[in-house]
């Protein structure tokens, strides 16, 4: 099997950033070092909120700015950086903040307020490096993950339905090439290893109404898990995987079945 890294990405805050990387640091039980250790909380007063960014079992989809719920979001990106979170629209810069100090935070919440009149306040910035916002991370479920995607797979599912589809729309950890079309479904409940790093498959990755969005834009240009339902009689595109030990993934790094 001739499978290697194609390319990696981190998202620091959930659903609302997604950043390339050469390198990612993995740490078991966790998933990769800065990835999704931000969330915005979403109609919550400010206890609730500092309650829920301690505890993951108090945790609901419906407490955080998504793109599912704010879709108008996806103009945005959110860069995290040295500490520092920058918020650009259409490459200009925004607002920059230090996020250990929470006068900073507070003011980053409130510029996206101002500039972005489809949200409803109060928002808060939220953090957590122990348990990160995933959406594997909820009330009944604590896990952390880390998603994985065959970008032949996306190949396949573009020439069955005649049409482009971005691989940034279902926004993964993980991009691998060189295996067939869905040939990672067989990988499920099995260990992958990658640079001496082993992974448990978890499960596949069923894709929401966010994939539907263009790369950057507000406009909703396909019904894509639909079309996957469709297309494969299911809406999966990808597999969580959950790390086993510590270590360093890089690009073009090899993954071979344990």
């Amino acid at each position: 099997m001739n499978c290697t890294i194609s390319s990696l990405h981190y998202s620091p805050i959930k659903s609302l950033s997604f950043q390339q990387a050469k390198f990612c640091l993995i740490k078991k039980n966790l998933g990769i070092v800065n990835d999704r250790i931000f969330a915005f909380s979403r109609n919550l007063k400010l206890d609730k909120a500092k309650a829920i960014a301690k505890n993951p079992h108090q945790r609901h989809l419906i407490n955080f700015l998504t793109l599912k719920n704010s879709p108008s979001l996806n103009k945005y990106n959110f860069v995290y950086e040295k500490g520092l979170i920058t918020l650009f629209l259409k490459n200009k810069n925004i607002i920059s903040i230090e996020t250990g100090k929470p006068k900073e935070t507070i003011k980053l919440s409130n510029k996206l307020l101002e500039i972005e009149k489809t949200l409803i306040g109060p928002i808060y910035l939220l953090k957590n490096l122990k348990f990160p916002f995933f959406d594997t991370t909820y009330s009944n479920s604590v896990l952390n993950t880390i998603s994985l995607i065959n970008l032949n797979s996306i190949k396949d599912f573009e020439k069955k339905i005649n049409r482009k589809i971005e691989f940034e729309r279902f926004r993964g950890n993980i991009y691998i090439k060189g295996i067939d079309a869905f040939e990672e479904r067989k990988w499920i409940n099995k260990i992958i290893k990658i640079n001496k790093i082993e992974f448990k498959v978890l499960r596949h990755i069923p894709r929401c109404s966010a994939t539907n969005l263009k790369v950057n834009s507000v406009e909703q240009d396909i019904n894509l898990p639909l079309k996957l339902k469709k297309t494969y009689g299911h809406i999966d595109m990808g597999i969580y995987l959950s790390p086993l030990n510590n270590g360093k993934i890089s690009l073009n790094d090899k993954i071979t079945l344990g």
